[in-house]
């Protein structure tokens, strides 16, 4: 479960980048991702609004929604585990999140002329490289459409494109991502918000508790 929570995490700083010239512009929807964690599959939901982002999954027992505002000022990991009747809420302080985005490889893309329908969506392969790890990563990104912008979106900013398949990084391990499928609609009542029967704690003690 630490695992899948790290590779989340690692999501959440990630998504989304966006194209001046997309056909499709969502305003409000959910993005359902397929995210490579040491080999297993890990479905993700992404709830996205003008002004939020959730990340919903499942971790072995636990129910895990990673809740930020795009205006770059607000991240808490919310985990249920309903077979111990336990919720948490971890809210990470500004330094904290100034913190994790400084983690997070920065990359120069270099596109090919390499094409590929994937999940429905036309996509261009380009090559993401970290010089500072020195390393290169297979990114496939469509001008099909366009999410809302977040603070994260300068990560992929160069790559030409949203990000279909992909990678996201969480303390220095990579996870392939794939979008699965990009759909509007609202999230369900209360995705963005924490709910008052989950016990606050900071975000030392969520990462404490997945050492024990």
């Amino acid at each position: 479960m630490n695992t899948k929570i790290k590779m989340a995490l690692g999501l959440a700083f990630t998504a989304l980048t966006f194209s001046a010239n997309a056909q499709k512009k969502y305003t409000e929807g959910i993005i359902t991702s397929s995210v490579n964690v040491m080999g297993q599959p890990v479905e993700a939901k992404t709830y996205f609004t003008t002004d939020s982002t959730a990340i919903a999954f499942q971790a072995g027992p636990a129910a895990v929604r990673i809740l930020s505002s795009n205006k770059g000022d607000f991240m808490a990991t919310l985990v249920d585990v309903p077979i111990a009747s336990k919720k948490f809420a971890a809210v990470a302080t500004p330094a904290e999140v100034e913190e994790n985005l400084s983690k997070i490889p920065t990359f120069t893309f270099a596109p090919t002329t390499e094409t590929k329908v994937i999940n429905g969506f036309n996509c261009k392969k380009v090559v993401a490289t970290d010089a500072k790890a020195n390393k290169t990563y297979d990114f496939w990104v469509t001008n099909d459409i366009s999410i809302p912008p977040s603070p994260m979106s300068k990560i992929y900013n160069g790559a030409g494109g949203f990000p279909i398949q992909y990678y996201s990084f969480r303390d220095g391990q990579a996870a392939q991502v794939s979008v699965k499928s990009i759909t509007e609609g609202k999230a369900p009542a209360g995705t963005f918000a924490i709910q008052k029967d989950f016990e606050k704690i900071t975000m030392e003690q969520l990462d404490s508790m997945r050492h024990q």
